[in-house]
């Protein structure tokens, strides 16, 4: 039998090489918690049931695109039906040796598969087992189905995003996919710490709900320990005043000069001294009560120059601004381009293609994309060989429609 976990993976000097994962995921949060371990040198297996259409994904689109090519890198990709006896089988061979499952199954579906964590603890006793579903494995919405929208409308995400009046909105990105993928990733990888010092594994869990509920951060505590219900405050910060969206002469520009000492420094920079002994604005209790006027009375002093103009003068003098890019623009930024945010990676099909880069950096790793999404059931019969499959037992596998 050949080595079923690639040398190459082990070889990379990443500090998740030679952990073995298995992705069993779907959608976009739980392929978001992989995506972490994969790029950080994780050896991944992704299990895709065989199907007829294997060019999209309901989530992520065709295969080929963007979508699909960002949230899948990095991995190996088989086909394997686990509602076969022959399929369950080969998954409890590759659940022996691995060192993470991740699955966002609902709680009875795993179950009935026979592929829960403690069906894998039986055989492993060592696995990390993570589990990601839209509001939890039990309570009284377990059942339910949960996607991203959901999860911000009942987290409270989009009671305060949004203009003040204008009704709940969905921020711009699938945020509670991404936080839930991400809270996962940092759940298992202390869980594996964790089983160092005492040989046993975990099984990790979190949802949609509670990473959104999270993620509400300081909004959340100002519920819970001083019971006020914080409202939509538009481009506004909801607490530091003056922070928020002004026109330029060429656009709009953010400004952050929340705090006495910025508020001053600001105004110094703008021309506006005057303001500062305002009694209407001199202490942040009259600006935050005020701060129509005064957002108002700002933005007739900075649409009279373009928004470069603004900021250079207030970088110069230490007020945090910065322009408000399209995501072109976002790319084209000098910052952005030295930060190496698009990575290139060659695929067989589309040629050489960037993919947004990890946002972490750590000495002694890079952060380079190793391999580009895999096709559907690309690296089964590599996997299946590793197992001690022979190529006639592998034929007639594929012939049963198990792989």
């Amino acid at each position: 039998m050949t080595n079923l976990w690639s040398e190459a993976e082990a070889a990379t000097g990443r500090p998740l090489s030679g952990i073995k994962v298995i992705d069993l995921t779907l959608a976009r949060a739980g392929p978001t918690a992989v995506r972490h371990l994969a790029d950080w040198g994780a050896d991944v297996i992704r299990i895709e049931p065989p199907a007829a259409d294997s060019n999209s994904d309901p989530a992520a689109g065709a295969r080929h695109g963007p979508d699909f090519q960002n949230l899948h890198r990095n991995k190996r990709a088989m086909t394997l039906n686990l509602k076969s006896p022959e399929g369950h089988a080969i998954f409890m061979q590759l659940a022996a040796e691995a060192d993470v499952i991740v699955e966002n199954m609902r709680s009875t579906v795993k179950s009935r598969l026979g592929i829960d964590y403690d069906a894998v603890r039986a055989v492993n006793p060592g696995i990390v087992y993570g589990s990601i579903s839209g509001f939890g494995q039990d309570g009284p919405y377990a059942a339910r189905a949960g996607v991203d929208q959901i999860a911000q409308g009942m987290g409270g995400l989009m009671s305060i995003t949004g203009l003040p009046g204008q009704g709940p909105v969905r921020v711009g990105i699938p945020i509670a996919d991404l936080c839930a993928g991400g809270y996962l990733a940092m759940g298992i990888s202390m869980a594996l710490f964790d089983r160092s010092r005492t040989g046993q594994g975990r099984w990790v869990q979190t949802s949609l709900l509670e990473a959104m509920v999270a993620m509400l951060d300081f909004q959340g505590s100002r519920w819970t320990m001083a019971g006020d219900v914080p409202q939509q405050a538009g481009n506004d910060h909801p607490t530091g005043i003056p922070t928020g969206v002004f026109p330029t002469a060429d656009g709009h520009i953010n400004i952050a000069a929340s705090g006495q000492r910025l508020w001053e420094r600001f105004a110094q920079a703008a021309g506006i001294e005057h303001l500062v002994t305002d009694p209407r604005f001199e202490d942040a209790r009259g600006r935050s009560r005020n701060r129509a006027e005064l957002n108002a009375l700002i933005g007739e002093v900075t649409v009279r120059q373009p928004s470069q103009y603004w900021v250079d003068l207030l970088m110069e003098a230490g007020v945090p601004c910065g322009p408000i890019n399209s995501i072109d623009q976002t790319f084209a930024d000098p910052q952005v381009q030295h930060l190496g945010l698009a990575r290139p990676v060659e695929h067989p099909a589309l040629g050489e293609i960037r993919i947004v880069a990890s946002p972490l950096q750590m000495t002694g790793a890079d952060r380079d994309i190793r391999r580009a999404a895999p096709d559907a059931g690309q690296h089964t019969d590599e996997v299946l060989g590793a197992l001690g499959l022979d190529p006639d037992r592998i034929a007639a596998l594929r012939d049963q429609k198990i792989i």
